[in-house]
């Protein structure tokens, strides 16, 4: 059985994301005094009481609006509220019930799901502020005062929402889940591609750049495996990122890198690469994640004979510090080659999972020294003792030889294609590190 999903809605700026943040333990959510920042669903896992749950995040819900972007985070909320096993309104004790308050707690009750009610900001302790009791009259039941920012309540909100999980059963494990971040420059088609991944409207998709602010993690299963879908804000050049939450979504996209298993680095079919393409792929690359080239929009390419072919190769020169990595021309639009995603995602997390014995890397070393003699310098030889596995994800190994200096960089980026060659290690870089006799662990 799935865990338990506590899904936190309200109008625009009473808290939400706050208390998202206080209760995750994590700055997940991006907090700023302007309505609206919080615009797709965002989750975490917590624990209360030995119990772990889900908690989501979802962006102010507006009733009566008529924009565009306001219109989308509405109906983001209305995704998470059909899924989730119980749901938070919180609401704001200084501004007391408001009619968009009342109109959010019908739209709840027409839900049928429970409802705990918090009053947000009542940060104050000691007596209950007698303003709690207004909230009464929305209809679901006993309001809690909480305050996202000092936590006070927090925890009999928590006790609240634990009397509505259903009995503890055997929950799935996530060891198994591969966490895949989509990367690339904004307006390249991350949100179109989680979408025609999941086969519903996720994540908000809009041809105004910077729709996506949050990464945004997303669980998926198919006949493939287990996944975790992040969808991650466009990341612009540094020039452009002038607005504060801007600054903050460049930070949870470098975030989600760094937690991911597999990066999938979009790019524009029409475009080619661009200089900010380059600079993200090599955000991916300097992570040393997994990664695939997704070359995506492919159905708006007018092609002739050999056209994928060029285009990959430009690809390969331009990224070429990611000659590693393979690259899969796709349309998130007609989902022509979505399925073949994941077999490569799964390949690429292979690869960069894998381990080869001592043994064996040193049978290739010595084949590698009788083929190409270790360079010299000033009648001095390099001697290469030996080489060993240290880590995986990416993979990780470490020479011990006589000098540090006379191991040249070359010789070094020859005796990673030599254990490629043998080896393969697809779609993952590979880390090396020379250490000479005397070197402190």
């Amino acid at each position: 059985m799935a865990r338990p999903l506590v899904a936190i809605v309200g109008r625009p700026n009473v808290g939400k994301s706050l208390l998202f943040n206080r209760l995750t333990g994590q700055r997940l959510s991006i907090v700023e005094d302007t309505p609206g920042v919080t615009r797709d669903r965002l989750y975490a896992e917590c624990e209360w009481r030995g119990r772990k749950f889900d908690l989501v995040d979802t962006g102010g819900i507006e009733p009566q609006t008529d924009s565009e972007i306001l219109l989308f985070m509405r109906r983001q909320a209305q995704i998470a509220i059909d899924a989730a096993t119980v749901i938070v309104l919180v609401t704001d004790i200084r501004t007391g019930v408001t009619a968009a308050d009342k109109d959010v707690a019908n739209l709840l009750l027409r839900s049928k799901k429970p409802v705990v009610l918090a009053v947000n900001k009542a940060d104050s302790t000691g007596t209950v502020d007698p303003a709690v009791y207004e909230f009464y009259s929305l209809g679901l039941g006993d309001p809690i005062p909480v305050s996202a920012v000092h936590g006070h309540g927090t925890g009999d909100l928590l006790d609240e929402c634990f009397r509505y999980f259903p009995p503890q059963e055997q929950e799935a494990e996530e060891d198994d889940c591969i966490k895949v971040a989509v990367i690339g420059k904004p307006n390249v088609g991350k949100s179109s591609l989680i979408n025609r991944i999941l086969g519903q409207d996720r994540v908000i998709v809009s041809d105004m750049a910077g729709t996506t602010r949050d990464a945004v993690d997303t669980p998926f299963e198919n006949r493939f495996g287990r996944y975790r879908l992040i969808d991650t804000a466009g990341i612009r050049r540094k020039s452009r990122v002038d607005e504060r939450v801007e600054k903050f979504s460049v930070l949870r996209a470098q975030m989600a890198i760094e937690r991911a298993d597999v990066c999938l680095v979009l790019i524009d079919a029409r475009d080619g690469v661009t200089e900010q393409d380059t600079k993200i792929a090599g955000l991916a690359h300097e992570a040393g994640k997994a990664s695939i080239i997704v070359v995506n929009k492919w159905d708006l390419v007018e092609k002739e004979t050999g056209t994928m072919e060029k285009m990959r190769k430009d690809v390969m020169r331009d990224l070429s510090f990611m000659s590693y990595a393979p690259v899969l021309f796709i349309s998130a639009l007609t989902g022509q080659r979505v399925d073949r995603l994941f077999e490569l995602i799964n390949f690429v997390n292979d690869q960069s999972s894998m381990r080869i014995s001592t043994g064996m890397l040193n049978n290739v070393l010595a084949d590698a020294q009788a083929r190409v003699q270790p360079p010299t310098d000033k009648g001095r030889r390099l001697k290469i003792y030996y080489m060993t596995q240290t880590g995986v994800k990416p993979p990780n190994f470490v020479i011990f030889c006589n000098s540090r200096e006379l191991f040249h960089f070359s010789y070094q980026r020859y005796i990673e294609n030599q254990i490629r060659a043998v080896f393969g290690l697809e779609g993952t870089p590979v880390r090396l590190v020379v250490r000479q006799k005397g070197d402190k662990e």
